[in-house]
């Protein structure tokens, strides 16, 4: 009998209309698009308006993208994992939220939280419970309204983020598919150079918190660079010696979308040409959470099943990994 692997099955993604270009930017902070671009190689990211609008509105639209495209029936999905930095309130899980309005009624459901690397977490969480046999369907989301938590004054930051979520379904295999390996790591160093300073239990809102912006995100940007471009260089190329994989047979790098040079840098430790990079950082930005299922919506028409695939992340904590797994099925062209 084959050994039961965890592989994606279905995809889909959802990000909002309004488009914040960085000519837009130039109008709101001390800053341009040459600035920018060489910067990060963000031309443009989504942002999510409406009042009453947050991190769930744009998982329930990404995870009925992927149900209507896959005609999935949502009682049959066992569990929703949502993977996000900027849940819709504290305490109450925004996983059971998005799981009933969907029709996800025999699910459970929980959020997961560890900033940009949540939703390759996810994939190591998912997987585990589709191995062990435990369930058949696990629906994982990752979205984050980032601009919740940013400072429009503050060009370190409120030009690298947007808004966005995309889903995947992961379903047990018998081929070989799905899930060969992962390398998850982190360290509790990064908290200090990525971080939103209040609003946890170490210092609660109040008045002095919100007139300081304590609530919005800080990231020391020279620090978080270093570290990112060493860490997701290094697991990357781990995770393809371990696997004796040789850069002609990995068909696609999946990177974490937080700045061009970091992904470059990563690729190139890989020996990876550029046509074999998925990037879309110029469109949506860093989503967070939502970067890594936003490139697999993006790119599903080109992925053939038996692709090798690695995914890397690095994320605030500081967290990071990366994770081979081989695609599934290939796409039906219309």
């Amino acid at each position: 009998m084959s050994k039961t692997t965890a592989a994606i099955t279905a995809v889909g993604a959802y990000v909002p209309d309004f488009v914040l270009t960085n000519q837009l930017l130039e109008t709101m902070v001390d800053t341009n698009d040459e600035w920018i671009t060489t910067r990060t190689g963000i031309k443009e990211r989504r942002i999510l308006k409406g009042e009453g609008k947050g991190t769930s509105f744009m998982a329930i639209k990404a995870a009925q993208d992927l149900i209507s495209k896959s005609q999935l029936d949502p009682l049959e999905i066992d569990m929703v994992i949502v993977a996000t930095a900027t849940p819709d309130l504290p305490v109450a899980a925004t996983a059971a939220y998005v799981a009933s309005e969907i029709g996800a009624l025999n699910a459970f459901a929980y959020d997961l939280q560890a900033a940009c690397s949540s939703f390759l977490y996810g994939m190591s969480t998912a997987s585990s419970y589709i191995e062990a046999g435990r369930y058949k369907k696990v629906l994982l989301i990752g979205a984050d309204k980032m601009s919740s938590i940013l400072d429009y004054t503050d060009r370190a930051t409120c030009i690298i983020f947007g808004d966005g979520a995309g889903a995947v379904l992961f379903e047990p295999n018998n081929e070989g598919l799905g899930l060969q390996d992962e390398y998850l790591r982190s360290d509790g160093i990064g908290r200090e150079f990525l971080k939103i300073e209040a609003g946890g239990s170490i210092l609660p809102p109040s008045e002095d918190t919100i007139k300081n912006k304590k609530h919005f995100v800080f990231q020391d940007g020279k620090t978080v660079f270093k570290f990112a471009v060493s860490n997701m260089a290094d697991v990357a190329e781990k995770i393809m010696n371990r696997n004796h994989l040789t850069k002609d047979e990995v068909q696609w790098l999946v990177p974490h979308q937080a700045n061009k040079r970091i992904i470059d840098a990563t690729a190139h430790r890989m020996g990876l040409e550029e046509e074999k990079v998925m990037i879309n950082i110029q469109k949506y930005g860093n989503t967070t959470s939502a970067t890594l299922p936003l490139l697999l919506n993006d790119y599903e028409h080109l992925l053939k099943k038996g692709d090798n695939l690695v995914f890397a992340a690095f994320g605030g904590g500081f967290t990071w990994g990366a994770i081979y797994l081989k695609w599934a099925y290939d796409t039906n062209k219309n």
